[in-house]
């Protein structure tokens, strides 16, 4: 038995989703926007990009609205930032599938530089997903909460996302959305928290794949409603989308950041 299967068999004992008292304190989302617009001076004054297109995705249920404050914030700091433009993320579908890699593929066209994908939720499995079926146009993936494993188990949302997509979502009927826990082959971020009230966190965890070293989980003080505005997150994804194209490493907070960024052991 190999390593990768033991984490997924074990990983497949231990399924279940966050205690309900987590997804309680969800409501903690709003301290997180609130600390995310206190400090937006200070965000504003990260690492600069290299204008490279970033694509935002948002999370089940929700629309770019929801992902508006992090892709000003990636304008600002140098990338050409986009939204799906595809309403609320809701069904599952191959006509919805078609429609994200049509965005992906005139995104990569429109600028002749790859993309990275930042999904946040449901989004972050899109984004993986992407990266399988078009990798040439794709720079990066950073997940935010996602749920990356195929045992829905794992997250409070599965019964509502069956009663709208069915048990077999129609991707999955043709072959696509299944293995979710491989990576895709380019650098990938999962960036999840302990405290996820939606997603239980071991369902978040990218583990260790022969041939493929370019991985990482990144821990962080968060509520999965706040993912996407949390100041630690904007920290975490200005870091990975600096590296330049090709020369990939894991991340390593500054000394003056360790305190955003426990150094958990996650399995």
């Amino acid at each position: 038995m190999t390593a990768t299967t033991a984490a997924r068999e074990a990983l497949e004992i231990e399924a279940r989703p966050p205690h309900p008292l987590l997804a309680l304190t969800e409501g903690r989302a709003v301290f997180e926007l609130a600390a995310f617009y206190a400090t937006r001076h200070l965000l504003g004054m990260l690492p600069k990009g290299d204008g490279h297109p970033v694509l935002v995705l948002p999370g089940f249920l929700a629309s770019d609205s929801s992902t508006k404050p992090m892709r000003r914030l990636l304008n600002q700091l140098g990338y050409d930032a986009y939204g799906w433009k595809l309403g609320r993320n809701v069904r599952v579908d191959l006509a919805r599938v078609h429609e994200m890699e049509r965005l992906l593929l005139d995104i990569h066209a429109k600028t002749g530089r790859k993309v990275s994908i930042v999904g946040w939720s449901l989004g972050g499995v899109f984004a993986r997903e992407l990266a399988k079926l078009h990798p040439e146009a794709v720079r990066q993936v950073i997940s935010l909460g996602s749920p990356i494993h195929d045992d829905r188990r794992h997250t409070n949302a599965s019964r509502l996302f069956e009663m709208l997509n069915g048990k077999e979502p129609e991707p999955i009927k043709h072959g696509r959305f299944t293995g979710l826990d491989e990576a895709p082959p380019v650098p990938t971020t999962s960036i999840l928290t302990r405290t996820d009230g939606i997603v239980h966190w071991r369902g978040s965890v990218q583990h260790p794949q022969a041939g493929n070293q370019q991985t990482e989980n990144i821990e962080v003080h968060a509520s999965h409603c706040g993912l996407g505005v949390n100041p630690s997150v904007m920290v975490a994804l200005a870091d990975r989308l600096k590296q330049p194209e090709g020369e990939w490493t894991p991340f390593k907070p500054r000394l003056s950041q360790r305190w955003m960024f426990p150094q958990s052991r996650l399995h």
